[in-house]
């Protein structure tokens, strides 16, 4: 058996049962169960589990804002249950910082092997072999190095616009919330950051796109954050 910790938060006593009963099978030892969103964020502060499965519809806050609180001081994969089917339900736990959605009624079976899959992306990411250049479209990140060019040119970012992108770069393709982008780069808390990362975004954009006032690299999600693609594969 491995020695992972798995958290799974729900309300439900089956259904904690049940994944803790699954996870046990695929060689999961050490399984916490936990019934309320404010005993999550707690024991995960204790304990530090290598990943959540933390459902949305809980007793006191939900798991959204749980997710939140989370990730204040932790990046553990984080993924959501939930009887909301729904897009924007999905795309806004992607957004505070969720790593995968799950809707019920769902495939035990299939959790674990998702709970896998996001285990390995972890292991994949400490390893020190891994490729340090990212490439998305004509931009180009060298992320040890601190550079980045685009068409093949230097591009003349500030410190912070630089960290900026390259953490967009390395969460290419999901929805970042500007709360969370602000802890990532700033690390301090996001009362009040609205208008510091907005300001940095528009500067970014300015040095990145051809046309900033149609960006095709640094996309708004209206209400939800930005995401970095590659125009090239929309």
């Amino acid at each position: 058996m491995n020695e992972y910790k798995i958290m799974v938060v729900d309300d439900e006593p089956d259904i904690l049962d049940l994944l803790e009963k699954v996870l046990n099978i695929e060689g999961f030892r050490t399984v916490v169960k936990i019934d309320t969103g404010i005993n999550a964020v707690n024991t995960c502060k204790k304990i530090q589990p290598d990943l959540m499965i933390l459902d949305v519809m809980l007793p006191d806050i939900d798991g959204y804002e749980v997710c939140k609180q989370i990730r204040a001081f932790s990046h553990c994969p984080i993924l959501f249950l939930s009887s909301k089917n729904d897009e924007l339900d999905k795309i806004l736990g992607l957004a505070v910082g969720g790593d995968d959605y799950v809707t019920k009624p769902f495939s035990p079976k299939e959790i674990a092997f998702r709970v896998k899959a996001q285990l390995r992306r972890v292991e994949y990411g400490q390893n020190p072999v891994k490729n340090k250049t990212i490439q998305i479209g004509a931009l180009t990140i060298d992320t040890d190095g601190c550079r980045a060019t685009k068409d093949g040119r230097d591009m003349e970012l500030t410190a912070k616009e630089f960290e900026i992108l390259r953490h967009l770069a390395k969460n290419k393709g999901r929805v970042i919330s500007r709360e969370r982008l602000y802890e990532a780069i700033w690390n301090e808390d996001s009362f009040g950051c609205d208008n510091t990362v907005m300001v940095h975004i528009r500067h970014l954009r300015e040095k990145l796109e051809s046309d900033p006032t149609s960006p095709k690299y640094i996309i708004t999600m209206k209400g939800l954050g930005y995401k970095l693609v590659d125009p090239y594969e929309e």
